[in-house]
């Protein structure tokens, strides 16, 4: 058989002497400290000596070889991953080798529900099979260098009691992901609401805060009644400072920004490439629902990406009733890194849900998510896994930006782009840079896989999960950081679509804020202070300035036509400040918005906005007409999701 070359990192043919002391030739003295790579590549050799006898031939074995060799995974990785050889032919050969029978489906119905049966979605390697009327079946997944190990263990262990049989692992996957399917599916919309009740947004607002909030509006309509002009003033004071304040926070990011863009930026592809220590697996996971015109796209999209295929996990996480989609996912023939996860069809029908339940699959040290229409930057991984390698024990999440891809489309997707250029490329940076919380994207998040688990994955009740879990992740003493290499994904390009994907995150933000604020002092405990104040300047403000809108511009349009008048009338002292400072915060927030996100754009990027910005106040009483929908949405309709189509990039 081979042992690896030393000189040439190939595996070569040991001469008899060496073969038959177990070392010689083949294995020259080396330190030490290399005993654990010896001892790597001796159980390779061994390897290739049984996949020979399954007949394997020489020159595919060697080539699985090299890649096992750089990626520190077994050869029967390597040939599995690479699609070479077919799953079922491989381990029904194993089985005609070693003596076991093969079966090539396990009926869900027969597999007995144990305590920690979910371990085998990550690594299959054993379930047992009761049927009546039938002796009982043991179903195994082996290895080939321990098959033959395995088989006597389990013969002497079960003592002819029960029959051994061998499967493939998406075989045993697929069985035990549908015997367990409802008892998971009640886990994980249970999971958070019991056992974090107080970060879940399952119940809309508490017995507290609806007492609270009946008090507030009580006090307000009585002042209203009582004192119509003073009630008016006292809430357009608040109402203006507050968003002056949000509006300050981003003015000062924003400046922050330009000083530290003087200084010349890293190299974010070079880090990355420079690792030699082996890769983990890296779990990807990308929610589908009714997306079956992108899922070529989609396919090579993740194909794409710069990881070996023997360390990806990704799963397509579809609803078992979306039919037309599973349908296109099979037409495409994916890839033995892909994996298809059903989702029972269960209320609440969220994108978190459908993560959540994935996530108990999930098999990697590493995890991301991305959108059915994204295509990730190939080296996002790899960037990530460096920034985590070398980035503090609590980094807990990283964000990739997002850039609209289609901001020529029409004037909504322009300034689309806009604002997420302004958010993922300049604000979010600059909060994490201030180790400040984050409200992360819907996509493009990567996570520590153990970390999310142990906050309790994503709320299932939540329609903008990505900004609670970054809070949650903040509250609980994590951090997160952003990356450079992006996600290209579209933006909606009509009116109709726009505002219904806006009034769900709207809506989303509003049960984040109720959630961090059913007890303002421990939040502000966990937080810290100043953590505090930007939550509340960042989502609180966010809401302020979108319910607000048309009110401001409301008084800005009656303040000046009273000016204009015959005769003018004098304003008072009063009304003048309100003014400017009203005036200051429409002029501020179009300005804002505008710098931020083209400082941040490419050159083709500003030119494919062009002068659609000027249609920043329509869009901006766009954002206002989401707000308010939302708000009536969040007492009727609190957890219904509004899908928001896709459709194949055309760039």
């Amino acid at each position: 058989m081979w042992e690896e070359d030393p000189r040439t990192t190939r595996l070569r043919r040991p001469p008899e002497d060496a073969r038959a002391k177990g070392g010689g030739e083949a294995f020259p003295a080396l330190p030490q400290s290399n005993a654990g790579e010896i001892a790597r590549r001796a159980a390779l050799i061994d390897e290739a000596r049984l996949l020979q006898r399954l007949g394997i031939s020489k020159p595919l074995i060697q080539t699985m070889a090299d890649r096992a060799l750089r990626h520190h995974t077994t050869i029967e990785q390597e040939l599995l991953a690479s699609g070479v050889i077919r799953e079922d032919a491989y381990y029904g050969g194993i089985a005609r080798m070693f003596g076991f029978q093969f079966i090539e489906e396990v009926p869900a119905s027969l597999v007995t529900e144990v305590t920690g049966i979910d371990s085998q979605l990550k690594t299959p390697r054993l379930i047992r099979l009761h049927g009546p009327g039938q002796p009982p079946l043991v179903v195994v997944v082996p290895e080939i260098r321990g098959a033959e190990a395995l088989a006597r263990r389990l013969r002497r262990k079960l003592g002819g009691q029960e029959t051994i049989a061998i499967a493939t692992p998406s075989t045993v996957r697929s069985a035990v992901w549908t015997a367990g399917q409802a008892r998971r599916s009640q886990e994980v919309i249970g999971r958070l609401f019991e056992k974090s009740r107080d970060y879940s947004a399952r119940l809309v607002m508490t017995g507290e805060q609806g007492f609270s909030g009946g008090v507030f509006l009580s006090f307000l309509i009585f002042l209203a009644v009582l004192a119509p002009i003073l009630a008016f003033s006292v809430l357009h004071v608040f109402l203006s400072l507050f968003h002056l304040a949000a509006l300050s926070l981003r003015a000062c990011l924003l400046h922050g920004e330009k000083q530290r863009r003087k200084a010349p930026p890293p190299d974010p592809e070079a880090m990355p490439r420079r690792m030699t220590e082996p890769l983990p697996v890296y779990t990807v996971l990308v929610a589908i629902y009714r997306e079956a015109g992108v899922v070529p796209q989609l396919l090579a999209a993740l194909s794409a990406l710069d990881w070996p295929r023997s360390l990806l996990d990704i799963k397509l996480v579809c609803e078992a009733d979306d039919e037309e989609t599973l349908s296109a996912i099979e037409r495409e023939r994916p890839g033995p890194q892909f994996e298809i996860v059903r989702v029972p069809p269960c209320h609440p029908r969220t994108k978190p849900k459908a993560l959540s339940y994935a996530l108990c699959g999930a098999r990697g040290e590493f995890l991301t998510i991305y959108d059915a229409e994204d295509r990730p930057d190939p080296g996002q991984l790899r960037e990530a896994y460096h920034a985590f390698r070398t980035g503090p024990a609590d980094l807990a999440c990283l964000q990739a930006p997002l850039i609209i891809a289609n901001a020529k489309d029409s004037w909504i997707s322009a300034i689309f782009g806009l604002e997420y250029a302004a958010l993922f490329r300049r604000l979010l940076p600059a909060l994490a840079r201030q180790r400040l919380p984050l409200p992360l994207g819907g996509t493009s998040n990567h996570f520590k896989t153990a970390i999310l688990r142990a906050c309790n994955g994503w709320d299932p009740f939540n329609v903008t999960e990505d900004a609670d879990l970054g809070m949650r992740l903040y509250r609980l003493g994590y951090r997160a950081a952003t990356l450079t290499c992006p996600t290209f994904e579209d933006a909606p390009t009509t009116f109709k679509v726009w505002l219904g994907q806006r009034t769900r995150w709207y809506k989303g933000w509003l049960q984040t804020w109720l959630v961090h604020m059913r007890n303002p002092r421990r939040a502000a405990r966990d937080m810290g202070l100043m953590p505090f104040i930007v939550f509340q300047l960042l989502v609180g403000g966010m809401l302020v300035a979108a319910l607000s809108h048309p009110a401001l511009i409301l008084f800005l349009g009656t303040t000046i036509a009273a000016l204009l008048s015959e005769p003018a009338q004098e304003p008072s002292l009063f009304t003048s400040i309100m003014f400017s400072i009203d005036l200051a915060n429409i002029g501020g927030a179009y300005l804002i918005f505008f710098a931020m996100g083209s400082t941040a754009m490419s050159k083709r990027e500003v030119r494919s906005v062009g002068l659609r910005w000027l249609l920043l106040p329509v869009y901006w009483l766009g954002v206002s007409l989401a707000a308010w929908k939302a708000v009536f949405e969040l007492r009727f309709r609190p957890f219904y999701w509004n899908k928001t189509p896709h459709a194949p990039s055309a760039g």
